[in-house]
């Protein structure tokens, strides 16, 4: 920003963002008295609208991804000469953006490896750049598997780019075409995590870490998650980029991964219809010390005889072996029961 012409200055500045390069570039803005405009995609976070519009920028929700709205900020550019700063596929940026690899190696020199998650591909065409010049260092690129645009043009692939991914901050379908040339010479390798890595890394950053890390920047920790072997022995650099995460969403990633780990679950246990029913399977569950949270009674919509009834019961115990001696108990007092399992 500070390389535009006062004309340009006055007239203002346009990006497409899912949340950091818009905060960073509305923050700037502010400081230099230059008007931003930032389309997002419409299912971007409150919390990305909301921090962006709080440092000053006019915010449009557009589209259904980076791309559109990437799309349509091309239009408002050209229509009101607006200057495009655009999110990846521009030298400055991602010079600017490997910076934190400058940073990163300079505080720890003994890395060797690194992680970087990849969107547009700017973050990683900045970091691997330098890494590369320093030599000596290993550089991954890691994508959602729901999006693995660079995966695909590098791969020559053809997997499918779509979905609702957590790291909706690397969810791009067209990388850029200066970053994939640069990503083709100093990346040595893309990975691809799922959707559940990604949730793990979120939940493992807030509790071990106490840090807030959003799905596209946990992606470097998931990569480590998913694959354990490959990176042993190595000391890996992580770039956590972007804590950007709605509250309601993150409270949502805990809960399911408390689920994950068997410290809250959900049974569902086939009962008579009969008085003392419900009493005597939680007559059980106090046995065993589990603390029952909710409880869901279902006598019309089952599979079972008129004088049958499901009920899912939603619980919270220590670990997985405390669930497992839960459901050996009630297998032995006779109840069928089953956990509902998360995707």
């Amino acid at each position: 920003m500070l390389q535009l012409d006062d004309g340009a200055r006055t007239r203002g500045v346009i990006a497409a963002s899912a949340g950091n390069h818009a905060q960073g570039l509305a923050y700037h803005g502010a400081r230099l008295g230059i008007p931003v405009t930032i389309v997002m995609p419409r299912n971007t976070p409150n919390v990305k609208v909301s921090q962006t519009e709080g440092h000053g920028a006019t915010v449009i929700l557009h589209g259904e991804n980076v791309d559109e709205s990437l799309a349509h900020a091309r239009e408002m550019a050209a229509e009101n000469g607006l200057t495009i700063v655009h999110p990846f596929n521009d030298p400055q940026v991602i010079a600017g953006q490997g910076t934190v690899a400058l940073e990163m190696l300079e505080a720890a020199p003994e890395i060797d490896t690194l992680i970087v998650p990849i969107g547009g591909g700017g973050l990683i065409s900045g970091c691997g750049t330098v890494a590369k010049a320093i030599g000596g260092i290993e550089v991954i690129g890691v994508q959602a598997e729901l999006y693995p645009s660079m995966y695909n043009r590098l791969k020559g692939a053809s997997l499918p780019c779509q979905g609702d991914t957590l790291a909706e901050g690397i969810a791009v379908k067209e990388p850029g075409s200066i970053t994939s040339e640069i990503v083709a010479q100093v990346v040595d390798d893309i990975v691809l995590v799922s959707e559940r890595h990604l949730e793990q890394s979120v939940s493992l950053l807030l509790q071990i870490e106490k840090t807030v890390v959003e799905g596209a920047g946990a992606a470097g920790l998931a990569a480590l998650l998913a694959n354990p072997d490959r990176f042993k022995g190595k000391t890996v650099g992580i770039i956590l980029c972007g804590g950007n995460i709605d509250t309601r969403l993150l409270a949502n990633v805990l809960l399911r991964d408390l689920a994950r780990s068997g410290r809250l679950a959900r049974l569902r246990i086939k009962l008579q219809d009969r008085p003392g029913a419900l009493y005597n399977v939680a007559r059980i569950f106090d046995q065993e010390q589990v603390n029952i949270i909710e409880v869901y009674h279902q006598r019309v919509f089952s599979t079972l005889p008129a004088k049958g009834l499901i009920t899912d019961i939603e619980c919270e115990t220590r670990d997985a072996a405390h669930l497992a001696r839960l459901m050996a108990a009630l297998e032995h007092e006779g109840y069928e029961a089953s956990p509902v399992e998360l995707a």
